[in-house]
């Protein structure tokens, strides 16, 4: 492959397709966002920092521990933290860069974090759902643990996260981003949801996964406008300047991602989007219904009135709320998450011990 498109938008007909549709009568933005794709395809990557090695492994999945090097198997003064991260892009965008990294922040913060890195399905891996990701990855991961844990969702993460409590001891429960009442909704993203799902399922089925082309495209349709004003503005981004460094290591994670099985694909776009079953109290993990309303434990779930993704009204209904105006990556990474996200999460974990 040419170096230059190593890098870039997944799919990219799609994305030039977009590109096209939305800068119609504009030749000035199509310049402009052009070359911001020329740029980003080109640019020369800064490394990125070492993830830790697996602690436990079942299946694809494995268990990463962020906390002391001097207790790799974790430390029984402290409560682990273990973070899920959605099964769409992959799991460092909670350790995306020096100074991005809200794993390495919680642990020089004192806490002792641990993260589920999905990993890539196998063939054998087609019929998982979304309940036997948390049935037979999440719950035998956490069962490694030294102690039980708080466990933080982000995103989708957030939706197994839950299901996970409902079905092991667990110290605490906070959700980022995490979709739960899909009725909360727009009715026009979920019918283009459902014409994603419609038209894509077919061939999906017969692979065995849905490949993350199919949901990248889903995201860019949510907010066309936005994506190539992104990369127009890129084009003006002083080349080798922490701009420049932050957008790419963002964007190569957006478009990176190992693809979804066919059975979590199918239960996500058919019971949740389609049905609501998570919002109605009808998703089951080991034989019961999830209700985060019966959690005995204390939870947080954390949203914003900015987030494209996952609106605010989507979230779960927890017995603490934060509503922020953030983006929806913007809460994990964004330059005002140390403020906003970051600390708040770590002073309220520090107050669970208490």
């Amino acid at each position: 492959m040419p170096a230059a498109l190593q890098h870039g938008p997944r799919p990219l007909p799609l994305f030039l397709n977009i590109l096209w549709r939305e800068t119609e009568g504009d030749p000035a933005l199509r310049l402009r966002a052009m070359e911001g794709l020329r740029r980003y395809q080109t640019a020369v990557r800064p490394p990125r920092a070492q993830m830790p090695a697996a602690y436990a492994q079942i299946g694809a999945a494995r268990m990463l521990h962020y906390g002391s090097a001097e207790r790799p198997e974790g430390d029984h003064h402290r409560t682990p933290v273990m973070f899920v991260p959605s099964l769409v892009n992959p799991p460092h965008v909670l350790d995306l860069a020096e100074g991005q990294s809200l794993l390495r922040f919680l642990a020089d913060a004192g806490h002792d974090p641990w993260l589920i890195d999905w990993g890539t399905p196998t063939e054998e891996d087609s019929a998982l759902t979304l309940a036997q990701h948390v049935e037979q990855r999440l719950l035998p991961l956490i069962a490694r643990l030294p102690a039980p844990p708080v466990i933080v969702g982000y995103c989708l993460g957030g939706t197994l996260a839950l299901g996970a409590a409902m079905a092991t001891e667990t110290v605490a429960v906070a959700t980022i981003a995490t979709p739960w009442n899909f009725d909360g909704m727009k009715d026009d993203t979920r019918a283009e949801v459902a014409k994603l799902w419609a038209e894509a399922a077919p061939l999906c089925k017969r692979l065995g996964y849905v490949p993350m082309e199919v949901l990248q495209s889903g995201f860019w349709n949510l907010d066309p406008t936005r994506t190539i004003q992104k990369y127009a503005g890129f084009a003006d981004v002083e080349p080798g300047s922490a701009a420049e460094r932050a957008f790419l290591v963002l964007e190569d994670w957006a478009n990176a991602g190992p693809p979804l099985t066919y059975g979590a694909a199918s239960e996500l776009f058919e019971q949740l989007y389609a049905a609501n079953s998570t919002g109605l109290g009808a998703w089951q993990v080991a034989g019961k219904p999830v209700r985060p309303e019966t959690l005995a434990c204390p939870t947080l779930a954390i949203s914003s009135t900015t987030d494209r993704i996952v609106p605010a009204a989507t979230t779960p209904l927890l017995s603490e709320q934060w509503s922020l105006t953030l983006g929806h990556v913007g809460m994990i990474v964004g330059r005002r998450a140390p403020e906003m996200v970051w600390n708040p999460l770590s002073r309220w974990l520090a107050n669970l011990g208490a």
